[in-house]
């Protein structure tokens, strides 16, 4: 068996080649992914990466795919855990800071970045909508917010406070985006002692 078969073999050794495409698509954008790129990260022959992904647009949907299972993972995954509510709106955000904070993706926010890339075009890929439905979702869901909450204006602070962050990346700007949104729910919450403090 060649390298390339035993490096593409298995849907493990896919989502590692996926993650690697990933990582890239955030530095270099995702239009300007390709096939040679990624091979050549991974140090194997594009023919092994195209028995799996027939085109670039083959790729670059199969990335945003993995980019949405990976925000599952780090950020909605963890905060579904938390009763709905304040407390989930507050563990959305600031496992999503944490997750930006890692440095795991190089270029940021594969999503902000992918947006930005593609808003102004025909035919643009809205893959924020899904995004901001949730959002809007679990605050029209938090019984324990005051009566005349807006649930679509909270979504947009919220992901407002996500962009500015990751847009300017550094512990002051993570810092506030955290204090910001704290003191905002507190405001809003029936029981403002209910969201745990910050450090």
């Amino acid at each position: 068996m060649t390298q390339d078969g035993r490096l593409l073999r298995g849907e493990r050794t896919r989502t590692a080649v996926l993650d690697q495409a990933l990582l890239l698509a955030t530095v270099s954008g995702l239009d300007g992914l390709s096939l040679s790129q990624v091979a050549d990260a991974l140090g194997v022959s594009k023919s092994g990466l195209f028995a799996h992904w027939r085109s670039k647009e083959a790729l670059q949907l199969a990335v945003i795919d993995r980019a949405r299972e990976q925000w599952t993972e780090r950020v909605i995954r963890p905060a579904l855990a938390e009763p709905a509510g304040v407390r989930r709106l507050w563990a959305v955000h600031d496992h999503r800071l944490a997750f930006y904070e890692s440095g795991t993706l190089p270029g940021g926010c594969f999503f902000a970045n992918a947006h930005f890339e593609f808003n102004a075009r025909p035919g643009a890929m809205c893959i924020r909508d899904s995004w901001m439905a949730f959002l809007t979702r679990a605050a029209a869901d938090a019984g324990d917010l005051r009566d005349g909450t807006d649930p679509a204006q909270l979504a947009f602070l919220i992901e407002s406070l996500g962009v500015c962050a990751v847009m300017r990346p550094s512990e002051p700007a993570y810092r506030h985006a955290r204090q910001v949104l704290h003191d905002h729910l507190r405001t809003l919450a029936t029981d403002p002692d209910i969201l745990p403090e910050l450090p």
